[in-house]
């Protein structure tokens, strides 16, 4: 059996943790270097004041973040965790078909650094941007 596709968990909305799919992330391409995907976001996602919560960003960069990462180091028995997460919030929206397009912008040995926008999708206007930095590490042991 391949280890590497072993390696690489269901990043499906529906294998999704419930904290992960509340922010309704669907990943539709991944790559080693790139994860594309999209959300549909509104009246689940809004703070008090009836706009999307930045905490619903933030999520979404680092879940495809951390998704590219680890799909980048799964052949080498790894995952990436994330160390450090700067979201900035540039556009308020009570609700939008969102775009995910994140890259690596450096892949090293021990860690990673990955960037990730959140587009409205139906005027490609950047609603939030984050900088994820990743530390590669080895995968827990298969417990028998």
């Amino acid at each position: 059996m391949d280890t590497h596709e072993n390696s690489i968990p269901d990043v499906s909305l529906e294998g999704a943790s419930r904290f992960v799919a509340a922010t309704g992330l669907v990943v539709d391409e991944v790559t080693p270097t790139s994860v594309r995907g999209h959300a549909e976001l509104g009246p689940d996602h809004h703070t008090p004041w009836g706009v999307v919560h930045g905490g619903v960003y933030t999520s979404i960069v680092e879940s495809a973040g951390s998704i590219g990462a680890s799909h980048a180091v799964a052949d080498r028995g790894e995952f990436a965790v994330g160390v450090h997460n700067a979201t900035d919030f540039l556009r308020p929206t009570t609700g939008a078909t969102v775009s995910v397009e994140a890259s690596a912008l450096h892949q090293g040995r021990t860690q990673q650094l990955w960037e990730v926008i959140i587009s409205d999708s139906s005027s490609s206007k950047v609603l939030a941007r984050g900088q994820l930095r990743l530390q590669n590490v080895p995968l827990p042991k298969a417990e028998d």
